[in-house]
C-alpha cells in the first residue's frame, strides 16, 4: 500500500454517524482525517497550505450548502480537491460541480471501493498542485533575487532576442548584456534558454 500519511482528508458532513463511518474506513486506509459538521465550522478552521489535503464533502446541509462552499473556497483561492456525497443529488447539480472542479460526485449509498478510488484521484490532484504551487513560490524567490536591469534582459531574451538585438534595445554594449544574461541564467538555475523561457511562462513575464 502507498504511504498516504501525507494527506488529510477533511469530512464535511451533518450526519454524525456518516462522519464516523467515513473516518473509520478512511483511517483503515492510511489516511489522516479531520471531521466538521458544517461548511461553516470548516471556514473557521485555520489549514496548513503547505499540506495534501482533499474534501469528501456532502451536499445538502443546514446553513450552507456543499457547493455554496465549493463557490466559496475557489473564491478565496483555496484549491482543496473536492469529492461530493449526497442523497439529494441532481444530473444539473453533479454536471455544475463538476465544472468547477469537482474530482467526483457520489450518490448515497454509494460504494465503498468506488469512494476510495475517488478520493484517491482527489488526493492525487492535491499532490500535484501543491508541487506546482512549491514550484511557482520556488520560481519567484530566483526571479526576485534578479536586479531591474536583469529582469529587463530576462524578458528580451525569453521574446528571442539577440544579444545584439538586447543591447541596442536597452543602449548598452553587447559584451554586457552577455554578462547580464549569465547572470540571469545562473541566479534562475536555468541549464538552457529552453529552461529559461518555460520558467517565464510559469511565472507569467510579460515580453514585449
Amino acid at each position: 500500500m502507498n504511504d498516504r500519511s501525507d494527506a488529510e482528508i477533511l469530512i464535511i458532513d451533518d450526519d454524525a454517524s456518516m462522519r464516523k463511518a467515513l473516518e473509520r474506513l478512511l483511517r483503515s486506509m492510511g489516511y489522516r482525517t479531520r471531521t466538521f459538521c458544517s461548511a461553516q465550522e470548516f471556514l473557521d478552521t485555520d489549514f496548513q497550505s503547505d499540506s495534501v489535503a482533499c474534501i469528501v464533502l456532502d451536499v445538502k446541509m443546514p446553513g450552507m450548502s456543499g457547493t455554496d462552499l465549493q463557490k466559496e473556497l475557489r473564491k478565496r483561492d483555496l484549491p482543496f480537491p473536492i469529492v461530493f456525497i449526497t442523497g439529494h443529488g441532481t444530473i444539473p447539480m453533479s454536471v455544475q460541480a463538476m465544472k468547477h472542479g469537482a474530482v467526483d460526485f457520489l450518490e448515497k449509498p454509494f460504494d465503498e471501493h468506488a469512494l476510495v478510488q475517488a478520493i484517491s484521484r482527489a488526493v492525487e490532484k492535491g499532490r500535484q498542485t501543491m508541487a506546482f504551487k512549491r514550484e511557482i513560490s520556488d520560481l519567484e524567490e530566483r526571479y526576485q533575487q534578479l536586479t531591474p536591469r536583469e529582469k529587463e534582459v530576462l524578458a528580451l531574451v525569453v521574446a528571442g532576442m539577440l544579444n545584439k538585438q538586447i543591447a541596442a534595445e536597452l543602449g548598452t554594449s553587447e559584451k554586457t548584456i552577455k554578462v547580464h544574461r549569465g547572470r540571469v541564467m545562473e541566479k534562475m538555475q536555468a541549464g538552457s534558454l529552453a529552461d529559461l523561457v518555460r520558467m517565464a511562462e510559469k511565472l507569467n513575464i510579460p515580453t514585449p
